[in-house]
């Protein structure tokens, strides 16, 4: 009990509690996609096919093998999933680079926020051209760097030159290059990313107690296992730009978006950058052994990467077939694993009437549009044959 000498203190009311919120974080909402409980989930760029049971059965032995251990903070460095990450893409993409110029985090959004943190800040600037993921300005207002978009063209194509002119103009720290991109499937010819390296080498950003460096540039192949026959990867220009980095991902290809397991290759000055601003141990050591569990087995996990891009390039084939209120419907070329099509006057209602009938896409980008992952061919019948009926195709 309270004596009656003891002051009487009034509880706290919790919601009159006024906190100290960043300016730029006042009344802003979480990032996230809708997670709805419906029969057809098309809306997040996900894979569609589980891990095998013999993968499955290799990430549980890795697992246990790794819980054995938790009492002990994980490897700091994590140099054999790097040398892994790095075995693979030498297979993938035909570019090899040694293990101390990869690095890892929690999804290839720590990785985008790592770089933002080591060369971004108040007073300088990140640039990306629009329509493009929409996570890259929160990885800008979060590290406090100021925010610019270009432009794409009406085909969601970069003119090079007009890219390179805005990157004079505005002088950024951090570019952001998304190929394929995000919303849009489009990916980027060498020729285009090496004049925006070759553009942001002339650029000056102070560097404090140093001489000015140069631009970084971020090429973020989240999707670039599916790309085309023919199509490069930003990984062959590693050798000629040290100041690029090539983003990649295990959620989308390798079907473990559960996992969180984002990487990229870059120059070890890079790395380096990156190693400073981690916190410690970010990598723990249950999805160090997942990650490497599921490297064992990329070929049978990427197994189904070829169907994928055959039901994409199916599903563009079939949208632009349809007509919506007489006119063609518009689909963008794509090289990842989801089409962008349109244009409709009132896509919210398309997304709701498609919704209303088991089937979750995604309203995003510019407007009018929408995006649809591509699952497995009974998922996309299920699309069509709802999309046919809810937009009188």
């Amino acid at each position: 009990m309270t004596s009656p000498t003891e002051p009487q203190t009034a509880a706290r009311v919790p919601s009159a509690v006024r906190l100290p919120v960043r300016p730029e974080h006042a009344g802003l909402e979480p990032y996230g996609a809708p997670q709805l409980d419906v029969p057809v989930l098309l809306n997040v760029n996900e894979n569609p096919y589980a891990p095998s049971d013999e993968v499955v059965a290799t990430i549980a032995a890795e697992v246990a093998a790794a819980a054995r251990g938790l009492n002990r903070y994980p490897d700091r460095d994590f140099l054999d999933l790097r040398a892994d990450l790095a075995d693979f893409l030498a297979v993938e993409s035909g570019v090899r680079v040694p293990a101390e110029q990869v690095w890892a985090a929690n999804g290839s959004n720590e990785v985008m926020l790592h770089l933002l943190q080591a060369f971004g800040g108040p007073g300088r600037t990140a640039l990306s051209f629009a329509p493009t993921y929409s996570m890259y300005p929160e990885y800008a207002r979060d590290t406090a760097t100021r925010w610019v978009e270009g432009r794409r063209e009406d085909d969601f194509t970069l003119d090079a030159d007009a890219a390179v002119a805005t990157v004079r103009e505005h002088a950024p720290s951090v570019i952001l290059l998304a190929s394929p991109n995000n919303p849009t499937g489009t990916a980027l010819p060498p020729e285009t990313v090496a004049a925006i390296c070759e553009a942001a080498l002339e650029i000056e950003v102070p560097v404090p107690g140093a001489e000015p460096g140069c631009a970084v540039v971020v090429v973020d192949e989240a999707y670039g296992e599916f790309r085309r026959a023919g199509t490069p990867s930003a990984l062959e220009l590693l050798d000629r730009y040290p100041n690029l980095a090539v983003s990649r991902t295990m959620s989308k290809a390798f079907a473990l978006a559960g996992a969180r397991l984002g990487y990229l290759a870059a120059s070890r000055e890079i790395v380096d950058a990156l190693r400073v601003v981690r916190l410690p141990y970010h990598l723990s050591a249950v999805t160090q052994a997942v990650a490497r569990a599921a490297l064992a087995h990329s070929a049978s996990l990427l197994a189904q990467v070829d169907a994928l891009r055959a039901e994409r390039d199916a599903t563009v084939d079939w949208l632009r077939a349809r007509r919506y209120q007489g006119r063609p419907l518009e689909v963008a070329a794509s090289d990842a694993n989801f089409v962008l099509f349109g244009r409709f006057d009132d896509r919210t209602a398309i997304w709701q009437g498609l919704l209303d009938r088991g089937v979750l896409v995604r309203v995003v980008g510019p407007d009018g549009w929408l995006r649809v992952s591509i699952g497995t061919p009974e998922e996309m019948t299920a699309f069509k044959d709802a999309l046919v009926e809810v937009a009188g195709l």
